[in-house]
């Protein structure tokens, strides 16, 4: 038998790693835009930002009659209301074009354009048509027929919202996101037919030996088939990269130099899969080491099993030398390639896990659900520091929390943004907060998020977390207002919450609201103002105090004037628990406008309902404005900043928010932004 040579060095595995890495380019790719229907498994490049409202505009949920809500107060089967029935009606794709006023209703499908003035959807179910007799032997008459109204509803009921799901300049997929089908339905709803997403790497698999056969040839023993290519070919593609083997090279130098450097030529990446660790026989090796730039840099790393690994990187590229043993080869492959083939194109390199039948969480709040029918909850899992002692459970990072984030059948939100859903019982009418739930997770096992974040959304924090998603820490925002976030925090069920509350003793933000076991940091000044459409005279060239005298006075007679602004103006509000609703109360001062009790959920959803004329004004920060070309009238100057839990400051991703926040071109980006 021939004499063996060891070619071996045995390092660390750390040591091993930070060698290969130092000697790599592992930047992203480089960016290509690819076809929708191309682009599911590929990462984002850019962050999308909505150019469209989602719904486009404000749509009927049901088929019944569009109706000001204020209008069934009171309605009963013993005890119904009456409006009258305008002779039109809005079926599904067609324009509406007539006001519904006070007293007034009008036919509607499901999907129709709900009308200027209607703020409620009556069901076909609760209601019945009166006619009228015909007038002269023609057609019914304007007004003529009478709806006969047999149920209550609420402002906004049965009504989907122009930008309540998706509101233009929302940011709503990030750099790096992976893209499933619920990503893709996402593009899909704001119409983004090309999207700008990370070359996929190119990964080269030459197999070597006179021992390796191909699958589907007939077995010869001493032989054996090559089951390691297709290994890392698939393990390639999970990945997200473009697997090509070249196939098998017998123990000829000059047949494995030329492949190899046609390989390197065209390749990305280079994997070579056989005889690494000693003899005459080992032809990789030798080859390999032909590469002075700068070549080996590692052979043979304290593992087992894959302790003769070798690492080698030429022109920035990687060239590994993987086992033979398919056990030795892929446990080596995932631990030193499959990181550096994520960052090649754009992924954050986590190890995969498998899906887990279920999680079991408490619920954030209380839950009403309709008896007799079986609900799926759509939820977004976090970690609180706050185990349930009844369980046992809540050790290490703590019990898990469910936070319900449906926005309503219609929303293509939600299934992107959930961990999971909640099943309820046909028999179960309530969940209460706190009550202990299954999870099921979706098509996944649970990914926790470096950072999560609840509170008040501002577009000043999209921006901050594309930055951390870019620098490799990942979040999840649940956005439910400054009061809910600060909840959060005392919870424990959150890293960072965003606020903006005013305490009106004080006329301080925030601070006053801080507790012994929350730190603030601060974050920057915003300008908040009502919004309305540029030219409309009743806010055009008139001063916030004008305005402000306007909304406060007691209403004029129907059609009357008062300081220029008219009793036909509709405001959209803010929901409850923010800090711009507080704003909103105080401005009013006990008042209560047309619109009062339709609530959007963030700033850019006001813009909507005032830009496309659903509302006339409503109170949003400037910076909002100005993207949707609305005239603003500063109201009040306010702190957003950010709270969080002494418990979690010295978590690595809490300390790289921070620091990111303080960063000077951080803070000159927010300054462009509007942000002070």
């Amino acid at each position: 038998m021939s004499s063996q040579e060891q070619f071996l060095n045995v390092i660390d595995r750390d040591e091993a790693e930070a060698r290969f890495r130092a000697a790599l380019t592992l930047e992203p790719l480089g960016v290509e835009r690819v076809k929708l229907g191309d682009a599911l498994g590929r990462v984002l490049a850019a962050d999308i930002v909505a150019r469209v409202d989602v719904p486009s505009f404000d749509r009927s949920n049901f088929d019944g009659f569009a109706i000001h809500a204020a209008d069934s107060f009171g309605a009963s089967e013993l005890e119904p209301r009456t409006v009258a029935l305008l002779s039109e009606s809005i079926d599904a794709g067609a324009a509406a074009n007539r006001e519904v006023r006070p007293g007034e209703a009008i036919a509607i499908a499901t999907g129709g354009m709900v009308p200027r003035g209607a703020d409620a959807i009556l069901m076909i179910e609760h209601a019945e048509v009166r006619r009228s007799p015909p007038l002269g032997g023609e057609g019914l008459g304007e007004g003529g027929d009478q709806l006969i109204v047999r149920k209550s509803v609420t402002p906004g009921f049965g009504v989907a919202f122009a930008g309540n799901d998706i509101a233009r300049g929302e940011t709503v997929l990030r750099i790096g996101t992976l893209l499933t089908s619920r990503e893709t339905g996402v593009l899909a709803a704001i119409g983004e037919s090309e999207v700008a997403v990370w070359r996929r790497p190119r990964v080269a698999i030459i197999s070597t030996g006179n021992e390796l056969i191909a699958p589907g040839e007939p077995m010869r023993p001493p032989h054996v088939f090559d089951s390691n290519a297709q290994i890392l070919a698939d393990s390639v593609r999970e990945l997200g990269g473009l697997p090509h083997i070249l196939g098998i090279v017998r123990d000829d130098a000059d047949a494995l130099r030329k492949m190899l450097h046609a390989a390197l030529a065209e390749s990305d990446v280079l994997l070579l899969s056989g005889g690494t660790s000693k003899g005459q026989g080992d032809l990789c090796y030798r080859i390999v080491a032909e590469l002075t730039d700068p070549g080996i840099v590692a052979h043979g790393v304290a593992l087992k099993p894959g302790k003769p690994i070798c690492l080698a990187v030429s022109g920035g590229k990687p060239v590994v030398i993987l086992p033979g043993f398919p056990t030795s080869a892929i446990f080596t492959f995932h631990e030193f390639v499959a990181p550096v083939i994520c960052l090649l194109g754009g992924r954050r390199p986590d190890v995969a896990g498998v899906s887990d039948p279920g999680y079991s969480a408490r619920m954030a709040v209380k839950i009403n659900s309709e008896i007799g029918r079986t609900e799926y909850l759509l939820v977004s899992l976090v970690h609180s520091h706050i185990p349930l002692p009844e369980t046992g459970e809540g050790s290490g990072e703590g019990q898990l929390v469910a936070y319900p984030i449906g926005k309503g059948s219609g929303s293509v939100t939600t299934f992107s943004r959930a961990d999971g859903f909640v099943t309820i019982g046909r028999h179960t009418e309530i969940v209460d907060a706190g009550q202990l739930v299954q999870v099921r997770p979706i098509g996944r096992g649970l990914s926790v998020a470096d950072l999560v974040v609840i509170g008040s959304h501002c577009v000043g924090l999209d921006f901050l977390l594309s930055k951390l998603q870019q620098r490799g820490v990942t979040s999840k925002l649940i956005t439910v207002g400054s009061s809910a976030g600060l909840e959060a925090v005392r919870r424990g069920e959150c890293d960072v919450a965003g606020i903006h509350l005013l305490d009106a003793r004080t006329g301080e933000y925030n601070r006053p609201f801080l507790s012994d076991e929350v730190l603030l940091v601060e974050g920057y000044g915003r300008k908040q103002g009502i919004v309305y459409r540029r030219g409309d005279p009743r806010f055009e060239g008139k001063s916030i105090d004008d305005i402000i005298a306007v909304l406060r006075s007691p209403s004029p007679a129907r059609g009357g004037v008062r300081g220029g602004a008219t009793s036909d103006c509709i405001m959209v509000n803010r929901n409850q628990g923010s800090g711009t609703r507080i704003l909103i109360d105080r401005l009013l001062a006990g008042k209560r406008p047309r619109g009062y009790a339709v609530q959007a959920t963030n700033h850019n959803a006001v813009a909507a309902a005032v830009a496309q004329a659903r509302a006339d004004w409503g109170l949003a920060i400037e910076s909002v404005a100005h993207e949707n070309n609305l005239g603003f009238l500063h109201y009040q100057d306010e702190r957003y900043d950010f709270i969080i839990p002494k418990s979690r400051r010295e978590r690595p991703a809490v300390k790289a928010f921070v620091e990111l926040l303080a960063e000077h071109s951080i803070r000159q980006h927010l300054a462009e932004l509007g942000f002070r």
